[in-house]
């Protein structure tokens, strides 16, 4: 792999519903390159999708009061956290282990009280491989330019501290590439190593784009689709949710 870069794209609007997303980054100065995988949070396509909730108007449930009080949270939050879940997986000291439409395992569901403006809180897209392949299109529809993309959100993992970007949905770029088969340096052949492409793009990205008051809700890696495209695999972020039956964590 060649060395690749990676900068961040501000934003300097507000994003609200109905916006067009690739329309906000091409705005923000971003020039297309076929070598591109642009990186997006989450938190900004939930905004323009209109995935936000106004916690005013909901009504916790009883079983949302319970668990709110014995994890120290909002019962709002906690009812639409309840609600975004298929499956509750497990309550821990301080948030709830959900899985989430498609599959994915996150805490709280992925509802995000940070970067949501007061009094709301916002939920992931409904889908987030579809929003992906939205944006690309726009992309390509206004610039004639066909780029990678990826939408991310921040989550934690088994037996590691802290949290890390992750790919949640993605289109136009490999987000698993099948090595086994391959030799190592000593001539091994690689027998069990499938790398999560989509989540070393979105940890890569999440280091320009912040956590914060940033401004910078995407960033552009340049110099690593060609390359990624040539090795093969899925392009969707569905590709990397581990099978339930293959999950020693649950």
């Amino acid at each position: 792999m060649r060395p690749f870069e990676v900068r961040p794209i501000r934003i300097e609007r507000e994003v609200k519903p109905g916006d067009d997303v690739a329309e906000l980054i091409l705005d923000a100065g971003y020039e297309p390159h076929p070598d591109d995988v642009l990186a997006i949070a989450h938190t900004i396509v939930s905004k323009a999708e209109g995935a936000i909730v106004d916690l005013s108007e909901v009504e916790p449930s009883p079983f949302a009061e319970t668990l709110a009080e014995r994890l120290g949270k909002d019962p709002k939050v906690v009812e639409v956290v309840l609600r975004e879940a298929e499956t509750v997986v497990r309550v821990g000291p301080h948030f709830i282990l959900t899985e989430v439409r498609g599959g994915m395992v996150c805490a709280n569901s992925g509802v995000d009280e940070s970067n949501a403006p007061p009094g709301h809180v916002i939920v992931l897209p409904e889908d987030p491989d579809a929003s992906a392949r939205r944006i690309r299109c726009r992309i390509r529809e206004e610039t004639g330019v066909d780029v990678g993309v990826i939408i991310t959100d921040t989550q934690g993992r088994p037996f590691r501290e802290g949290v890390i970007g992750v790919a949640i949905g993605a289109s136009g770029v490999p987000t698993l590439v099948d090595r086994r088969g391959d030799r190592d340096l000593y001539g091994r052949e690689l027998e069990i190593t499938v790398v999560a492409t989509g989540d070393l793009l979105a940890a890569a990205a999440e280091l320009a784009m912040g956590q914060a008051d940033e401004g910078t809700p995407a960033a552009v890696i340049r110099g690593v689709r060609r390359a990624l495209i040539d090795k093969g695999g899925p392009d969707t972020a569905a590709a990397l949710v581990r099978d339930p039956g293959e999950d020693i964590f649950r």
